[in-house]
């Protein structure tokens, strides 16, 4: 029986790393990143990504969030003062910078679940990134 657990649990292990390696996000990194979505973004942006029309952006089919990851990172750090156009929609409502609220590991959480949700699918975002759009 402990030969079987051993095997068991080494495919896991192999799997997660596999996973891992392939640049899909970990669970551990999207829960986090829900929390942090929720006490954060979804006042503004809507349990569903849908944005608020004319306000807020919508996270869902846009290409800031499944686009160019510096960016997005740049604007989730400084915040967005000037309005938005997306999908041939203004926003105007502006964003706060998250820069001294979130940390690099908490940024690249929840965009990491943010690029991995609503529909979207889009490459991780690393802490390093996050600490590199920093400077």
């Amino acid at each position: 029986m402990k030969k079987i657990w051993f095997v068991l649990a080494v495919i896991l292990f192999g799997g997660e790393l596999l996973i891992i390696s392939c640049g899909s996000p970990t669970a551990a990194a999207m829960k986090r990143g829900e929390v942090i979505y929720a006490k954060t973004c979804l006042p503004c942006h809507q349990a569903d990504g849908s944005g608020v029309s004319g306000l807020n952006p919508p996270l869902k089919n846009s290409a800031y969030v499944t686009g160019e990851s510096a960016k997005l990172i740049s604007i989730v750090i400084n915040g967005l003062s000037d309005g938005v156009q997306i999908n041939n929609e203004d926003y105007t409502n502006p964003m706060p910078p998250l820069g001294s609220t979130l940390n690099d590991n908490e940024i690249a959480d929840v965009l990491t679940y943010i690029r991995n949700n609503f529909g979207n699918q889009a490459e991780n975002i690393s802490a390093e990134q996050v600490k590199a759009e920093r400077k």
